[in-house]
């Protein structure tokens, strides 16, 4: 059985789970390296990983964003962490705002995990330490900031998030 402080981490693909295969000349998300990244940082925290999805975000449907809802919704953990890739990363915070009672955490990379200059790792545990310690809600955790959900996007010309602006 879960300890009630257990987090749930869900995948769905993203940069943080890309791969660079020389011979195709081009980045595809493979198996999720979520579960080897927790291993590596030593995490003791009790949590579960499961895959939801294996996609870029920008080819997320709005079928895809119900699944990672239903999944959140029907989720027996309160604390939720969800990789995700950056560009859509927003809409599905804005899909899960309607959750009551969950502590839910999207994070992901703006370079590959597997790359040793990634910012995945520290992304990933910012985003740990943010579901352990926030109110209900949802939010984003990236390179070193905590969002609300509702009160970020990406600006890509900067590369960055950064709060929505009123």
């Amino acid at each position: 059985m879960d300890a009630p402080d257990s987090i749930l981490v869900l995948t769905t693909g993203g940069t943080i789970d890309k791969q660079y295969f020389d011979a195709l000349s081009k980045y595809q998300i493979t198996d999720s390296i979520v579960t080897r990244l927790l291993e590596v940082a030593r995490v003791r925290h009790p949590y579960q990983v499961e895959e939801v999805l294996r996609k870029d975000s920008i080819d997320l449907t709005e079928e895809d964003r119900a699944q990672i809802v239903q999944h959140v919704r029907g989720a027996q953990l309160a604390r939720i962490v969800i990789t995700h890739g950056t560009d859509t990363m927003t809409v599905t915070a804005a899909a899960l705002a309607s959750i009551p009672h969950k502590t839910i955490v999207l994070t992901g990379a703006l370079a590959p995990a597997r790359f040793s200059e990634s910012d995945a790792a520290f992304n990933l545990g910012m985003a740990f330490a943010t579901a352990q310690t926030a109110a209900p809600g949802v939010y984003i955790a990236i390179n070193g900031s905590v969002f609300r959900g509702a009160d970020v996007i990406k600006n890509h010309d900067l590369g960055c998030f950064v709060r929505r602006q009123p």
